[in-house]
């Protein structure tokens, strides 16, 4: 195998690893002895929920598509549902690595080499050698941290029954960024094998 085939063989294994790594979801629930399984279930926003804007729509439809799944009924009707989703969520941004968007962009080396050689026809000979480093790391993107919290409560008197939080981190600009896609991932990891152990954190892939 070629070096060229070996260096790009070497440079696609990380970039790989990249492309197919997923961000992973801590998962904590906490519930009632015999929890409910099944009724018909609204969801509102949390009071306080610390996000508050049109995003709320995209963790209402995953919330509640996902109790749809382990066997509660969505209704429109808030007032007359058996149960109540309160959902709140929120997204914070930290740094990562070290800003290097201040470091000169490129270098270059040049070194070289001349020199004459014998033989029956006489001759000469040289070199040259040229490297050049490029700063193309910039300013490393900052790690988005999104987390839901779903209290599930009987409307009849606004008893808590079933109660959890999700978080996950991710880089920002990558597609498990988005928050579509952090919505759709946090509920499931969250309201997937409702009602789940209480008192305990687990990891979701």
């Amino acid at each position: 195998m070629s070096k060229r085939l070996i260096l790009l063989a070497a440079l696609s294994l990380p970039l790989a690893a990249c492309a197919t790594a997923a961000p992973r979801v801590e998962v904590t629930r906490f519930h009632v002895d015999n929890p409910a399984r099944s009724g018909s279930i609204a969801v509102e926003e949390m009071p306080g929920n610390p996000d508050v804007s049109l995003e709320f729509r995209t963790y209402a439809t995953a919330v509640s598509q996902e109790f749809q799944q382990v066997g509660f009924t969505p209704t429109q009707t808030d007032a007359t549902s058996d149960y109540v989703a309160l959902v709140s969520f929120s997204r914070s941004f930290r740094p990562s690595g070290v800003d290097r968007s201040s470091d000169k962009p490129v270098s270059v080396a040049v070194g070289g080499g001349l020199g004459s050689g014998g033989g029956r026809r006489g001759g000469t000979f040289g070199g040259l050698g040229v490297g050049v480093g490029i700063n193309l790391s910039g300013k490393p993107k900052d790690i988005v941290t999104t987390e839901l919290h779903i209290q599930l409560r009987r409307r009849a008197d606004s008893t808590a029954v079933w109660e959890g939080r999700a978080t996950t981190e991710a880089r920002q600009g990558t597609p498990a960024a988005q928050p579509g896609l952090a919505a759709q991932k946090l509920a499931t990891a969250l309201i997937g094998g409702y009602p789940g152990e209480s008192g305990r954190t687990i990891t979701v892939k």
